[in-house]
């Protein structure tokens, strides 16, 4: 049995997780998602979609598609781009999902298309699908559920709030957003727009601050990216592990539903 550390500096035994790269189509584009889950486990198990953030599907979601993975999840890391395309630098990763932001519905049938992937395998259970997000994805997964997505929670980790508003008609997935006190890419303007939004159509959504975090606080690449790119961006470990258990309780809660 091959025993490594997560993020987190815990030891983790991860033989037993079955790691893979599906594929799928929308229109004209391939995509190559992740694929994770304990092989160990009989039954069917709740699932989650994992979106990464503006540099797309590198490594750092895949390893949160594997954390779920040894939490009993089926998980598939999604690729948004296409071809698992990743970008290297800012300036990339601005023309990679400037399209999502000027077309919310994009994100929606991107996500809604790895949804569909992950109700083919056996091993998912229907009745019990989330999706997380961080920095671009935090966008997508909230856009999608404010554009009617049947996901049954959301989480967004500093994630942008200033997306399509929502209606309560058509919102059915639970959300929490788990926001650091001090990221500067998401202002202070835009929190209290999202939260008189939601409060306006009497929509129960959970909100989070994290003391002393920036923007990207939950990825550890982000301290050297955000001196390499000159960005306010800088993990923190602590706010790291606490979003992180936050998760944990919002999904465990959802799913006892």
């Amino acid at each position: 049995m091959t025993v490594s550390s997560n993020m987190f500096g815990e030891k983790t035994a991860n033989s037993k997780i079955k790691e893979e790269t599906v594929t799928y189509s929308v229109g004209n584009t391939v995509f190559k998602s992740y694929l994770a889950y304990d092989q160990t486990l009989k039954g069917k198990r709740p699932a989650v979609l994992v979106v990464p953030e503006w540099w797309g599907l590198n490594e750092y979601p895949k390893m949160r598609a594997r954390m779920l993975a040894e939490l009993g999840y089926v998980a598939l890391a999604v690729d948004m781009f296409g071809n698992g395309k990743i970008a290297l630098n800012p300036t990339d990763a601005q023309a990679y999902t400037a399209p999502f932001y000027s077309n919310p519905q994009l994100s929606k049938e991107r996500l809604e298309a790895g949804l569909a992937k992950i109700k083919e395998f056996i091993q998912t259970d229907p009745a019990n699908i989330f999706a997380i997000g961080y920095c671009f994805g935090g966008a997508v997964v909230l856009n999608a559920a404010e554009l009617g997505t049947n996901l049954k929670g959301i989480v967004s980790f500093h994630g942008g709030l200033n997306g399509v508003p929502a209606r309560k008609d058509i919102l059915k997935a639970k959300i929490l957003i788990c926001h650091g006190a001090s990221d500067k890419f998401v202002p202070e303007k835009e929190v209290v727009k999202f939260k008189h939004q939601m409060d306006s159509i009497g929509v129960t959504f959970t909100y989070i601050d994290y003391p002393n975090a920036t923007h990207a606080f939950t990825n550890p690449a982000s301290t050297e990216n955000g001196k390499k790119f000159n960005m306010p961006i800088e993990y923190n470990k602590t706010a790291d592990m606490n979003s992180w258990n936050d998760m944990k309780k919002f999904l465990g809660a959802l799913v006892k539903q």
